[in-house]
């Protein structure tokens, strides 16, 4: 099987409403791993922001998954608007992972400025494109995966969206509570 996810970051400090506070990280990474050892995962195809996308990573190199990983613009830019801006110690991680995977050849960098507000939602769509190919080329099914609190935060929500955008194209999606 090949999982395309897309989720939430940790909460920023102070959040007043919470999505993925730091407390859930052990259990988020817990319900990753029971998953994709359930469904035998081969890949996992994401972005690598803080949170979801960085414990995903971290869990399927644990087990020995393949990884592709998904950037709406440049590594360095990338780590600084969506990694090490939250709290907690993602940056060394962030790096660990990204080296590894581009070792591979496995790091999709797409050519959006970082301040075009359509940069991420086109890195989903990339991760829903990546996975089909993988899908194609192992010939392996395809399944979506969102990880978050399960409220959508309006239209502009990214998580709803990819989720959305999966069943749109035919995909099952299975839904990782953070909270």
């Amino acid at each position: 099987m090949i999982i395309a996810l897309a989720g939430r970051r940790i909460d920023a400090s102070g959040a007043e409403t919470a999505r993925f506070p730091s407390e859930n990280i052990e259990l988020v990474r817990r319900r990753l791993r029971e998953l994709f050892e359930k469904k035998e995962a081969k890949a996992l195809v994401s972005s690598a922001a803080c949170g979801a996308d960085l414990l995903a990573l971290e869990e399927a190199g644990t087990l020995g998954m393949r990884r592709r990983v998904v950037l709406p613009f440049n590594r360095k830019r990338f780590r600084e608007t969506s990694v090490v801006d939250r709290p907690g110690d993602w940056g060394n991680l962030y790096d660990h992972i990204v080296d590894a995977v581009e070792a591979n050849g496995d790091v999709v960098t797409l050519s959006f400025n970082s301040h075009d507000t359509n940069a991420y939602s086109a890195a989903n769509v990339a991760i829903l494109d990546e996975a089909t190919a993988l899908c194609r080329q192992l010939q392996l099914e395809t399944v979506a995966v969102l990880v978050w609190d399960g409220s959508p935060r309006g239209e502009e929500d990214l998580t709803q969206s990819f989720g959305d955008k999966a069943r749109a194209r035919g995909f099952s999606v299975i839904e990782i509570k953070t909270l």
